[in-house]
């Protein structure tokens, strides 16, 4: 069940606050900077971490961060646009339409507007969009739960066992950005900013879309709340306004496929990305309790499952209805789809409403046995920093 509204109430404020506004209000900027300050600070000690493990290794950090699977595609495109093609067998095609736009247009305007080459463009803009990223899920865990939420929110999604890419020349950040603040608009009753961020969104990641449906049917569910009365325009621009930058770009690769329906799902497919309802994920989970794999596997697996369990507590704290439908469409996705089993994970990274019921826990805890919470902090920190530097420097496996 979500709320009678779309639209969520602001978390009640505490009970000395508000005989004295003027406070409220000056402490509101504290909070915040408390937050997005241990975000960094979270952030940096785990690229501390990466890089004195490259360099134990040989490696460069640096050049891990910004040049690592996927971020070499994108960067190439940033560079030279789109129109490369490796070909392996007749069935294994690998094309860079199957990159959306927007990560790549970001970092060659700012290497354009800057002396910046590509590489520490891509990183720039992936570390601000983290940031930006870390302030919308702060906004929301506090119109939601109040401050002392909001600032676990964002100190768990910071600490992740993937939260490494954060860190990367990735798109995760910078969807996770637009979806935060699209679906703060939308708590908010901002329909024309819910879309437009909803669209850009959509331009970020494949499975931005998610985004664009929390907008819909949060739309859907207000105009028939509202039955018998007016509904404002920006409401239904917004909503119009939600699926333009995925089906764009989507529509944009069929026509340039001959297939305007068709082929950007072709393009996924001959990179063995498609979407068939889970039986690629229950083959893959099936050999692996049965012969087991390279350690990334199973911790994905565990990963995955956590999820799922996120999400049934997630509704059964009546979490409102767009947060349950982006979760839920994120979760689909990783679920039903196909192929790259290891990267399950990193496609979760911007479900960051699976969290909220940790973090109110995580607070709970900290107010009653604060030793308890700060150990349990302490081993996040510690699994997030040591894994995502075996990830991307020892795991040889694709992110």
């Amino acid at each position: 069940m979500t709320h009678p509204s779309t639209l969520a109430r602001p978390a009640r404020t505490e009970p000395g606050n508000h005989a004295r506004p003027s406070r409220a209000v000056r402490g509101l900027p504290v909070a915040v900077v408390t937050a997005l300050g241990l975000f960094a600070a979270e952030r940096l000690t785990g690229v501390l971490v990466l890089a004195a493990t490259a360099w134990a290794t040989g490696s460069h950090p640096l050049a891990l961060l910004a040049r690592s699977w996927d971020s070499v595609w994108y960067l190439g495109i940033a560079a030279h646009g789109y129109g490369r093609t490796l070909t392996f067998q007749p069935t294994i095609v690998h094309s860079d339409l199957a990159f959306f736009p927007l990560y790549p247009a970001l970092v060659r305007a700012v290497a354009a507007l800057s002396p910046l080459n590509a590489s520490t463009a891509g990183l720039l803009v992936a570390w601000l969009s983290a940031a930006a990223a870390a302030g919308g899920i702060y906004a929301i865990g506090s119109r939601l739960r109040g401050r002392a939420v909001a600032t676990a929110l964002v100190l768990l999604w910071g600490l992740l066992p993937h939260s490494v890419v954060l860190s990367m020349a990735y798109t995760e950040p910078v969807l996770t950005a637009f979806a935060a603040w699209s679906l703060y608009a939308v708590l908010s009753g901002r329909w024309l900013w819910a879309g437009t961020l909803a669209a850009l969104a959509g331009l970020a990641r494949p499975n931005g879309f998610a985004v664009a449906a929390a907008v819909l049917a949060s739309a859907a569910y207000e105009i028939w709340r509202r039955r018998g009365r007016k509904v404002p325009h920006r409401l239904w621009t917004g909503a119009a306004l939600a699926p333009l930058g995925w089906g764009g770009f989507v529509l944009w690769v069929g026509i340039r496929k001959g297939d305007p329906l068709g082929g950007y799902f072709d393009v996924q497919r001959l990179w063995g990305s498609r979407f068939d309802f889970g039986a690629g994920s229950l083959r893959f989970v099936k050999h692996l309790l049965l012969h087991g794999d390279r350690f990334v596997f199973p911790v994905t697996l565990v990963i995955v499952a956590a999820a799922v369990l996120l999400y049934a507590l997630l509704i059964a704290d009546r979490a409102p209805l767009p947060l349950v439908v982006y979760s839920g469409v994120l979760l689909l996705v990783t679920l039903g789809g196909s192929g790259f089993f290891e990267s399950k994970p990193r496609f979760l990274l911007p479900a960051f409403p699976l969290l909220l019921p940790l973090a109110a826990a995580l607070v709970r805890t900290a107010r009653a046995r604060p030793w308890h919470a700060t150990l349990v902090v302490g081993a996040l920190a510690g699994l997030s920093f040591a894994y995502g530097a075996y990830l991307v420097v020892l795991a040889h496996t694709p992110l």
